[in-house]
């Protein structure tokens, strides 16, 4: 079966390492291009990350593409991103494809049996584009990982099947620049090299015409245009992060005045629950890493995990389960999302061997409840409101396990009439899995009390940004060139 040929065109866009910017570009890009009118689409063949959202088609997809999605003002979608990895294990992860778990498997096993990935992406590339003027595709990691470059199917793999043109970014903050853009292609196989339109600078701070003898030298080397460089924009960091390393920059805190403690769990996941809480004036969110203590704090949120069980045996080494109860026996508040309410209860099994090996873990105790993990993941968007306040909240299900107990009968939300979560008898502990709760204004304001500004705006604030990457994106480079790059994409098998 061939699909009907679409009228739109594609660029993709790939790094020359983890990190360098390119789903930060795509996204300013999508609300550039939207803003000229166009129907802009994101995608990304393959991605890895744990932070992840619901799909409007009910599946998941990687967060970076989410928030491309929003910046397009589309919703988001299984096919803008067709499979996702999900680190499990220090060398395993699950596998979702089209927004669905599919197994579990070793990154030998899945660098060995990808490229049977290869026709479901081209048909999620080929859906997407049928209903767009425009694809912006991201790639994965570094264009230059010949190592992996045999049955790719996330960076060179995916444009040569799908004819896309490529343009490759690369991080001048990091130094190196010149020699990483003109490297890769010295390592890329030729035909791959055929495939670069442009390459692009991001990051860069100071004068830059500075750097004009720079692009030229990239030019010349490489025989493309090099674009930018685009400036440092700060405010990205309002922006909802997809990968795990955003958690590594140096932090000071706010010096809020309500401080909240987040234990770093080694396979963290939907860490962006902490966004709003973040952008709160007088709010101060500790990440508090491996070989630290639980620092004095007003509440301590025991975030989402890929992997609950081996979690919090981690979290028992770093005695942060120390921490916590005393945290709790001198009157501190606790909450667990998702993964971290599953470890406040009594005993969390995996009898199927869902997260790793079959066992049962006893858990913190601070919930009477106890958690079944099942292999049937629990993927909704929902539409909630808190059991206390009765505020709105506005988040999402996902998670694989049961949850019951006598403190279930304090639900921490309801769902579509329904309790969900649970909190102590003594109201110091709850637990939900409700993701994303924290976007909800007033009942964000509800929850830290005093510490809540009454001005903020989260979920507005997100779009501002956006609207300011937009702008500096077409006050820096030349969008009319940039989109003169793309070509129609072709009928695809």
């Amino acid at each position: 079966m061939r699909h009907k040929r679409a009228m739109a065109k594609s660029l993709m866009f790939m790094g020359t390492g983890s990190d360098v910017g390119k789903s930060l570009v795509v996204a300013g890009l999508c609300r550039a291009f939207a803003n000229r009118g166009l129907k802009v689409a994101p995608f990304k063949p393959q991605n890895m990350s744990n932070n992840a959202a619901v799909t409007a088609d009910g599946g998941e997809i990687g967060r970076a593409q989410a928030l491309q999605a929003r910046a397009a003002r589309r919703e988001p979608l299984t096919t803008m991103n067709p499979v996702l990895l999900k680190p499990e294990q220090e060398t395993g992860a699950q596998l979702v494809v089209r927004g669905q778990r599919r197994s579990s498997m070793s990154a030998r096993d899945y660098f060995a049996r990808r490229a049977v990935l290869l026709p479901e992406v081209l048909t999620a590339f080929a859906e997407l584009a049928a209903d767009a003027d425009l694809v912006l595709v991201e790639g994965a990691g570094s264009a230059s990982e010949v190592n992996l470059r045999a049955n790719d199917i996330a960076n060179f793999g995916f444009a040569q099947a799908a004819n896309v043109p490529v343009v490759v970014i690369g991080d001048i903050n990091r130094g190196g620049v010149i020699a990483a853009l003109v490297g890769t292609f010295a390592v890329i196989a030729p035909t791959d090299a055929e495939l670069i339109v442009a390459t692009l600078i991001n990051r860069f701070q100071g004068d830059p015409t500075l750097f004009d003898a720079g692009k030229t030298f990239i030019a010349e080397r490489t025989g493309v245009p090099c674009l930018g460089p685009i400036p440092y924009f700060a405010e990205a960091a309002r922006l909802p992060a997809e990968d795990v390393m955003a958690l590594d920059a140096p932090t000071t805190g706010s010096g809020g005045a309500y401080r909240i403690a987040v234990p770093r769990l080694p396979r963290i996941a939907n860490f962006d629950d902490l966004d709003p809480l973040s952008a709160e004036p007088g709010v101060d969110v500790v990440i508090v890493e491996p070989g630290r203590p639980i620092p004095r704090a007003d509440l301590i949120i025991i975030p989402g995990s890929k992997a609950t069980r081996a979690d919090l045996a981690a979290l028992r080494q770093q005695g942060w389960d120390i921490d916590i109860l005393a945290h709790h026996r001198l009157g501190g508040s606790v909450l667990g999302i998702c993964g971290g309410y599953q470890m406040l209860g009594r005993t969390i099994a995996d009898p199927d061997g869902i997260e790793g090996a079959p066992g049962k873990s006893e858990g913190l105790g601070l919930l009477d409840v106890e958690t079944v993990l099942t292999p049937v993941k629990q993927l909704r968007v929902e539409q909630a409101h808190d059991a206390g306040s009765g505020l709105p909240i506005a988040g999402y299900h996902m998670h694989m396990g049961e949850t019951s107990g006598g403190d279930r009968a304090r639900p921490f939300a309801n769902v579509s009439g329904e309790p969900e979560g649970a909190i102590s008898a003594d109201g110091l502990v709850s637990g939900t899995y409700l993701h994303g709760l924290f976007a909800a204004d007033e009942f964000r304001r509800s929850f830290i009390g005093n510490a809540a500004s009454a001005d903020l705006d989260y979920e507005a604030g997100v779009d501002a940004v956006l609207d300011a990457l937009a702008q500096h994106l077409e006050t820096h480079l030349d969008l009319d060139a940039l989109l003169a790059l793309a070509q129609p994409v072709r009928t695809l098998p």
